[in-house]
């Protein structure tokens, strides 16, 4: 079955050339335009679509969001918890100690191996587009984009303050202050090094916190993403004074707490990228992270 999107041009829209119109008012990437035209899946009232060609009040364009794609993944049968799902998205809870995307280390077990099996045994012809990520060791859930279209919007949307990721982790200590920010550069050490610091040549990176519950050993802490950079909460929780159990490269191995960093990406909140809905997704702890909590 073809996914097709819509629009129809009103009072306003009209004598707009094409090209203009789709990134003005639907806010189209020009990639995405200009693949959708040379594979000619746009229309304008059931025609052919040209680009230079102006709006008329009323005109139906419509454009064919899935085609024939392929990705160089092995795809491999596995257990998947699905969060939610459509046409357009796909959202997974990703269990602890499972890498995202194949690498030259990780060429198979990995979150995209189970989900482009998935996609094939569904009938679906899609490839996996992360729209988020997470590390290995954490768990949490993970947005994908199930067509070129939904992942140009969420691209775009990523900034909006209604696309949030929020986390909860597991830190020593108890922090003096119950709620804040942390507005700290992040920069990457260089090098072969995957190491990040806090150092004023790094990018700005903005961690909303909050302690939900403290502990005798530690807190467990809800903390907000502004920025998206790599390994952030782990490297500003360690910054200033309270980094993660288990946390081997910004902290130490704890084994004897849990045998991973104790992070989990517990909420996501994203526009939906067909109609900008907000979809709101949550997932509790781990069981390990639960662990924890019971020996702290």
């Amino acid at each position: 079955m073809d996914n097709i999107i819509k629009y129809k041009v009103k009072d306003g829209e009209e004598e707009i050339k094409l090209r203009i119109y789709l990134r003005e008012i639907p806010k189209l990437s020009s990639r995405f335009i200009t693949k959708a035209i040379k594979d000619e899946r746009i229309k304008v009232n059931g025609e052919k679509a040209r680009l230079n060609n102006k709006t008329k009040v009323g005109d139906i364009i419509e454009i064919k969001i899935n085609k024939k794609e392929e990705q160089n993944i092995i795809p491999e049968k596995m257990d998947l918890d699905i969060v939610y799902e459509d046409l357009d998205v796909i959202v997974l809870n990703k269990a602890p100690n499972m890498v995202v995307h194949p690498t030259k280390s990780y060429p198979k077990g990995t979150l995209s191996n189970g989900l482009l099996n998935y996609f094939m045994e569904k009938g679906e012809n899609c490839i996996v587009r992360l729209v988020s990520r997470l590390d290995m060791d954490t768990s949490g859930l993970i947005l994908v984009a199930k067509n070129q279209f939904s992942h140009m919007a969420l691209a775009r949307d990523m900034n909006m303050a209604e696309f949030q990721k929020s986390y909860y982790a597991i830190v020593h200590g108890n922090l003096k202050e119950k709620k804040g920010t942390i507005n700290l550069p992040i920069y990457r050490t260089g090098g072969d090094s995957i190491n990040r610091i806090v150092d004023e040549r790094g990018q700005e990176s903005i961690t909303h916190f909050e302690v939900i519950k403290s502990y005798s050993k530690g807190d467990l802490v809800k903390l907000t993403l502004e920025t998206g950079r790599t390994h952030q909460i782990r490297v500003h929780m360690s910054h200033i004074g309270h980094p993660l159990f288990g946390d081997v490269l910004y902290g130490k191995e704890e084994k004897e707490y849990i045998e991973r960093q104790a992070l989990h990406a517990y909420k996501l909140s994203f526009p939906h990228p067909r109609d900008g809905h907000i979809v709101n997704l949550e997932r509790e702890l781990p069981k390990d992270m639960k662990n924890l909590l019971e020996k702290i």
